[in-house]
């Protein structure tokens, strides 16, 4: 086993055969750890989502988006059954140790190179465990360590009037000025609400941003979007609610889709918060709080949350 950094491997393997990934991050919530990877291709990612899930036991969903692909792995530890073109890659190992996360690639060939030395030159990795270099037909296996990191989603509302605004961009500047801050702007999602509500300005929808945060900045990066929205939003009505971690709760998706087909009060939206302990603020007023609830209950589904229930 041969220890490197990103540093180390561009120094050692400064070959036109190696395509560094962008960045690799990855989110831990309790036994599961979210691992998001900007690949150096677009649609050629499509290829390793499709062999890590079949491939990988610990793979629970994975999904592509342009060049991110995200894998939703819990932590543990099997075997891989590695076939060339059917089964030719995956994740055999995932491991937390306090503020560090080890997941464990191998794969035949190509699929080799991106395990260890493509992955190991990325933007977020601290060092690889090399065990296999891989290339032409051989094996290739990396243990990627990374930094610990925690997911945060804030849905936004109501930041528009029907005389001017759009909540979709307000929101998207907000999180490319936290981005700018140190935070890392993972997705947004825009969320079609109850078409016939008589307060909507016109198209009726809320934001849900996605962060990946250090451990013990999640209060800091809320703070932060509470401040942005202050100074820009045009509606005396903004509210945000904040989701720490991965999973959407059942009772949240429920109200989620309930807040897509009919009327739901300020009141029915604190309860459902308070109930979840899932965090409302008022920016310059209540009534955001039902939209920017409704999108938390929805990020993590992007064909239900753009339909439209008449």
């Amino acid at each position: 086993m041969e220890i490197l950094t990103p540093k180390d491997l561009k120094e050692k393997f400064d070959d036109p055969w190696i395509a560094p990934y962008q960045k690799v991050l990855t989110l831990v919530d309790k036994d599961l750890v979210e691992i998001v990877e900007y690949h150096p291709c677009v649609s050629g990612s499509h290829w390793v989502v499709s062999q890590y899930q079949r491939s990988s036991d610990l793979i629970l969903s994975s999904f592509r988006d342009g060049n991110k692909h995200v894998f939703l792995a819990k932590i543990g530890k099997t075997p891989l059954e590695l076939k060339a073109s059917v089964n030719a890659a995956g994740i055999e190992e995932v491991s937390v140790d306090k503020d560090e996360v080890k997941v464990v690639h191998a794969g035949l060939a190509g699929a080799g190179v991106g395990a260890a030395m493509c992955r190991g030159m990325a933007q977020g990795v601290k060092r690889i465990e090399l065990y296999e270099v891989g290339g032409g037909s051989k094996l290739g296996k990396a243990a990627v360590v990374t930094p610990r990191m925690e997911k945060v989603v804030i849905g936004v509302d109501d930041t528009d009037t029907k005389e001017e605004g759009a909540t979709w961009t307000m929101a998207h500047n907000m999180g490319m000025e936290l981005a700018k801050q140190g935070f890392h702007y993972l997705d947004h999602v825009i969320i079609q609400l109850y078409p016939h509500n008589p307060h909507k300005t016109q198209n009726c929808v809320s934001v849900a941003l996605t962060f990946g945060v250090n451990p013990g900045e999640k209060e800091k990066l809320v703070e932060k979007a509470v401040e942005i929205l202050k100074r820009n939003t045009l509606s005396d009505k903004t509210a945000i609610a904040v989701l720490k971690g991965i999973q959407v709760p059942q009772d949240l998706r429920i109200y989620a889709e309930k807040a897509k087909k009919s009327m739901i009060t300020v009141e029915e939206s604190e309860n459902v918060a308070d109930n979840l302990n899932i965090e409302l603020i008022e920016v310059t007023g209540a009534q955001g709080k039902i939209g920017a609830l409704a999108a938390l209950g929805l990020y993590d589904d992007v064909e239900e949350a753009v339909k439209v229930y008449y």
